[in-house]
């Protein structure tokens, strides 16, 4: 069985960094998967953050997080990190961690071609 368990979430003002972590386990693929990070709050779609591809060399990013977002993975521990600075009120969501089951070099944006997603976890940036 597939697990994607996402950790770091938590309260910061705005300005502030937090540090998100995703963990999967349950299959062998991922080390050749894209991994992504998705948002989304009360009453809004989800929407894409931030994603990157199996090697870690190509990462992609929505408009409203560029330069200040960073995506990494570690895909000897399995894992795939999102590293929030200069954060917004905007910015306050369930941030959800995904991967493809697919091999992808590159990052993929849509949330349609993940196929198996973390519970979320809450970041709230304070004004």
């Amino acid at each position: 069985q597939v697990q994607l368990v996402e950790s770091g979430g938590g309260l910061v003002q705005a300005g502030g960094s937090l540090g998100l972590s995703c963990a999967a386990s349950g299959r062998a693929f991922f080390s050749r998967a894209a991994m992504g990070w998705f948002r989304q709050t009360p009453g809004k779609e989800r929407e894409f953050v931030a994603a990157i591809g199996w090697s870690g060399t190509r990462a992609t990013y929505a408009n409203s997080v560029k330069d200040r977002f960073t995506i990494s993975r570690d895909n000897a521990k399995n894992t795939v990190y999102l590293q929030m600075n200069s954060l917004k009120p905007e910015d306050t969501a369930v941030y959800y961690c995904a991967t493809t089951e697919g091999s992808f070099s590159g990052p993929r944006r849509l949330g349609s071609e993940y196929s198996y997603w973390g519970q979320g976890t809450q970041v709230t940036v304070s004004p």
